[in-house]
């Protein structure tokens, strides 16, 4: 894949697009959004992003006549006053409640033509809904990046240079020759509330090996009051505690909500430690936390109008029913005139009919293959309404087992189940111990895939007699840098004061690991050799990576809360995990330092935006504070690249990390391991007294 150049702002008009509005107020937050977003790009970390309400989007896009690709405009509270500056055909939905053409009211839902000279002013959304859409004939023609015109504002791309919409900024639309006819979509515009019910399908993980018993049924009882803290990443809701059925997570960290790294779907309900977070369309492919509930795709619209202090309850569905309901909501919007003619007559919207009181449990597994040989137990399972999660092998750290899930990817796509093939996989992400599928449900159906994969899974190569080609890279890292300081005193400061790693995160690392020092902690992290287990863990081609030494395996937890804000290529530990932020947004591992980018969109001419691969063996080199922003501006640039030499990695490398050679390593290795248990479970007594 090439990269797409970033289009600076004086460089946005798309050939043949003229200007179609002039921003005179940008409101609060405004962006160019398109409906699909970017596909494909999950595995390494890159979000769909799309418009978060995509269906009252789509709705304005069907009312204008825009082919569903179109881009148009995405506004948080407070939308933009615009100046028109040439004729074109509008409509505003969402939660447009003040909308004003020249100061006379706009009718959401309804077509309107706007001349040049006359403003268009969104006005405010003050509730309900908290998000406003416009969509104008042609759409809004910026470049496309990625594959999509949406402002991915963590990543800074897409869009108009990857920001929101600032006043001055120049608008183009495209051609409105050849649209389709306008139409009246006000009979189907999607009531808004302060109490909202969204229909999720139980799992991937629930009872009995994360939650207890009836666990799962006391998150569908309550009733959840949406956070402050929710956006276009994700949406915190705050309620009772989860019952959990274990102490702790082991070596994917301290709570029992954390797991080894697995990647999460778009609308899927994480457990950051006792709080529930629904995954927004900017939000992380792959983390470490416990998944119990996905949004289905009909009703993850309403993620993007909750606004703080809404109420929420969550109810169980079948996959069967997410599917009518899927389908239903399709066919409001490929016809919304048809559609509004059939619930007029019903009474009621199709696809947001009742459910009919699904149990709280999660589905029967699809696929189950019992272990065989050197081949761990596989399961397939629904994760939400259009993806699976394979997990392979017991929840544990095996580092071969994270091989044979990439040996399943690979048979996968050789069968023509790969990202873009034939079958309607759209979708990949590998995990330490999963394998994430996105499937066209237009396409492919859930039985069909699961079947393939355990063909695969049967079909696929021995392991031990593979050898792949991987690198060494060498990271320059800045020990204690301050930029991780400012996150933990951020962290302090706005979400929680007396959280037990807080003030020092290094410290909290030395304590649970029993190490004697501070500067102990930074030499077991500079003298590991780190494999790279995934990419796009935080986002943008961030490793997470495991020592190959088990001595080197230091063992924390990760933030509960998660941080809302860490900077750029910070370091940090998670469980048994390390990672490197591939660019700023929350997060939740302990940090312990800073290196350089490991994402770089700079032109045509990388390759891969990531620059570092699955399976590439990472050490780092300790530099000082001064000389790293040297090093992280040359690479950023594309002044200077990793370093990087070439290497291979076998099986047996594999069952060398998982069991040392010599018995005087293992039995180092098994001391350090209970020391580190030890601490850790007395961190863990702390923790409860407290």
């Amino acid at each position: 894949m090439t990269a797409a150049t970033q289009a600076n702002p004086a460089e946005v008009l798309c050939a043949g697009a003229a200007t179609a509005f002039t921003v005179l107020s940008p409101g609060l937050q405004s962006l160019v959004v398109d409906l699909d977003g970017r596909t494909g790009l999950w595995g390494v970390g890159v979000p769909p992003s799309g418009a978060f309400d995509d269906r009252s989007f789509a709705l304005a896009n069907a009312a204008v006549g825009n082919p569903r690709s179109a881009a148009g405009i995405e506004a948080v509270v407070r939308g933009p006053v615009l100046r028109c500056e040439r004729r074109v055909l509008v409509c505003v939905t969402g939660a447009v409640a003040d909308a004003r053409l020249d100061g006379r009211p706009v009718v959401p839902g309804r077509v309107t033509v706007v001349a040049p000279g006359q403003v268009l002013d969104l006005g405010a959304a003050d509730g309900p809904g908290m998000r406003q859409y416009l969509a104008v004939g042609g759409g809004i023609a910026v470049p496309a990046v990625l594959g999509s015109r949406t402002t991915f504002l963590l990543g800074k791309f897409g869009g108009l240079a990857g920001r929101a919409l600032a006043a001055g900024d120049a608008l183009p639309a495209g051609s409105a020759e050849n649209l389709a006819a306008p139409v009246d979509v006000t009979p189907v515009l999607p009531e808004l509330t302060d109490r909202w019910e969204l229909r999720v399908v139980p799992g991937p993980h629930g009872a009995p090996v994360h939650l207890a018993d009836g666990g799962p049924a006391k998150l569908f009882a309550a009733e959840w009051r949406v956070d402050h803290r929710a956006d276009r990443t994700g949406v915190r809701l705050v309620g009772p505690a989860p019952a959990w059925a274990r102490a702790d997570g082991g070596e994917a960290g301290l709570h029992p909500s954390n797991i080894h790294d697995s990647a999460y779907p778009v609308g899927g309900i994480m457990l950051s430690g006792n709080t529930p977070v629904v995954v927004g369309p900017d939000g992380p492919s792959l983390g470490g936390f416990a998944v119990p509930a996905a949004v289905i795709r009909a009703d993850r619209w309403k993620l993007a109008q909750l606004r703080p202090d809404d109420r929420v309850r969550l109810v169980p569905v079948t996959p069967a029913e997410a599917a009518r309901a899927n389908r239903a909501r399709a066919a409001e919007l490929a016809d919304p005139r048809a559609a509004a003619a059939r619930w007029e007559a019903a009474g009621r919207h199709a696809s947001d009919a009742p459910a009919s009181g699904a149990g709280p449990e999660r589905p029967d597994a699809l696929v189950e293959v019992p272990a065989s040989g050197v081949r761990p137990a596989l399961t397939v399972r629904y994760s939400g309404d259009h993806h699976v999660l394979v997990e392979v092998g017991p929840p544990r750290l095996d580092l071969t087992v994270r091989l044979q899930v990439h040996l399943l990817a690979r048979a996968l796509a050789d069968r023509g189940f790969g990202v873009g093939g034939p079958a309607g996989v759209v979708e990949m992400v590998e995990g330490v111990r999963s394998l994430l599928l996105a499937f066209d449900t237009a396409r492919l159906d859930a039985a069909v895939l699961a079947e393939a994969i355990g063909a695969a899974w049967a079909s696929s190569p021995d392991p031990r007699g593979v050898e792949l080609p991987v690198r060494e890279v060498v990271l320059p890292i800045s020990l204690d840098d301050p930029a991780a300081h400012e996150a933990m005193a951020r962290y302090q400061r706005g979400v929680r004061p007396d959280a037990p790693w807080c003030p020092d995160n290094v410290e909290f690392i030395r304590r649970v690991n029993d190490l004697p020092s501070r500067d102990a902690v930074f030499d077991v992290v500079s003298a590991a050799t780190y494999l790279v287990l995934g990419l796009g863990d935080v986002y943008l081609g961030a490793p997470v990576a495991v020592p190959l030494d088990p001595r080197h395996r230091l063992v924390t937890t990760k933030y509960d809360p998660a941080r809302t804000w860490t900077p750029e290529n910070a370091v940090g530990i998670g469980g048994v995990y390390l990672c490197v932020y591939g660019m700023e947004g929350p997060g939740g591992y302990q940090l312990v330092g800073r290196t350089v980018p490991v994402w770089r969109l700079t032109g045509p001419r990388d390759e891969f935006p990531w620059q570092l691969r699955l399976f590439d063996r990472l050490r780092f080199r300790p530099v000082p504070g001064d000389e790293l922003l040297r090093l992280r501006a040359d690479i950023a640039a594309g002044r200077a690249d990793l370093e990087t030499h070439t290497a291979t990695l076998t099986w047996a490398d594999l069952t060398a990390a998982n069991s040392l050679i010599t018995e005087e390593l293992r039995r180092e290795a098994d001391e350090f391991t209970k020391r580190r248990q030890s601490a850790f479970a007395a961190e863990r007594e702390r923790w409860a007294a407290r």
